[in-house]
């Protein structure tokens, strides 16, 4: 028996149980685990036989204590080579107001910058409090994680994209190679 403890945010509680315990019984069902959540303390108990299933599990429910909807949390349960990469902030903003600036070069006006980082590198990313949380397949995952840090140490957004681009060129470049 594998066992995982772990604390999610009471505001993030309600998300991982869903309308009906729908969330939380869809974990279930698809990792083969049980999942114990105590919505009072923020503590959720993660056990299973399978520990590939608790772990993987584990990274559901930290996606989406990390700001992630459960649908897009559950890409982790699509491919076993997806995996979630969180990048913490804290220790790179000082005061409030670098934590907000350095989220709003991430975001973007309306978004625009993390949808076009998701676009380009097939990845799925939540800006939430003090972390920035990316899902997808390593290579993709590490990009992603590139161009947010470049934006982080204040690169212009069109050298983020241009790099995106390069990245995307190359992996397109790799792809033909290795089926020709």
């Amino acid at each position: 028996m594998t066992i995982q403890e772990m604390k999610v945010s009471t505001a993030r509680i309600g998300v991982l149980i869903g309308k009906s315990g729908s969330t939380k019984r869809e974990i279930e069902e698809k990792t083969g685990i049980t999942l114990r959540i105590d919505s009072e303390e923020g503590l959720v108990t993660l056990e299973g036989e399978d520990p590939v299933g608790v772990m993987t599990a584990t990274n559901v429910v930290s996606a989406i204590n990390r700001g992630f909807s459960p649908e897009r949390a559950f890409r982790l349960l699509d491919d076993e080579d997806m995996m979630l990469d969180i990048l913490d902030l804290a220790d790179l903003s000082g005061t409030t107001r670098q934590l907000e600036r350095l989220r709003g070069r991430i975001i973007g006006k309306s978004g625009t910058s993390r949808a076009q980082i998701e676009d380009m590198t097939a990845t799925e990313i939540s800006v939430h409090g003090k972390t920035v949380a990316i899902i997808g397949l390593p290579d993709q995952a590490e990009t992603a994680r590139k161009a947010i840090e470049m934006l982080i140490q204040g690169v212009p957004h069109e050298h983020v994209y241009g790099f995106l681009d390069r990245k995307k060129k190359e992996a397109k470049q790799a792809m033909l190679e290795y089926y020709s």
